[in-house]
């Protein structure tokens, strides 16, 4: 026998995954994961003009890549280490396994590429989880 409607219109996001409706270990808001992207956005292009000049912003050759890159590698480490990019950190919200075990290296790379390369980022799924998330058993929390 299938439940009511009525049990299905009370489900929260994240619910069916485990997770609190709300505080630490809820799953981050739309608006707080926009704020970590745009922080984490404006980050790698400083880090970027620091680092190689201001041909980053205009440049049609390798410069022109390096706000990727520089924001590729700064949110691969952050992750892997801490759970999280500079963004996420300042957004107070964190990148965590479904299954409760690190992120690891290796997951927090792809996830990043996967970002990088915006489609999977795009394309969301239940529980405001995007495609690379699904991938790669990820889910974005509130570290609050």
């Amino acid at each position: 026998m299938s439940a009511p409607a009525a049990d299905a219109d009370d489900r929260y996001p994240g619910q069916t995954l485990g997770l609190p409706e709300s505080g630490r270990g809820a799953l981050a808001s739309w608006r707080a994961r926009i704020a970590a992207l745009i922080i984490d956005w404006a980050a790698s292009m400083a880090l970027a003009v620091i680092l190689f000049g201001t041909g980053v912003l205009r440049d049609p050759g390798w410069r022109g890549w390096m706000i990727m890159a520089v924001f590729f590698v700064q949110s691969s480490v952050l992750t892997a280490l801490a759970g999280g990019s500079f963004g996420h950190i300042l957004a107070k919200i964190g990148v965590a396994r479904v299954d409760g075990r690190p992120i690891g290296v290796l997951r927090a790379i792809a996830r990043q590429a996967m970002i990088c390369l915006v489609l999977p980022t795009i394309v969301i799924g239940a529980e405001r989880r995007a495609l690379n998330d699904l991938a790669l058993g990820t889910v974005v929390i509130n570290r609050r």
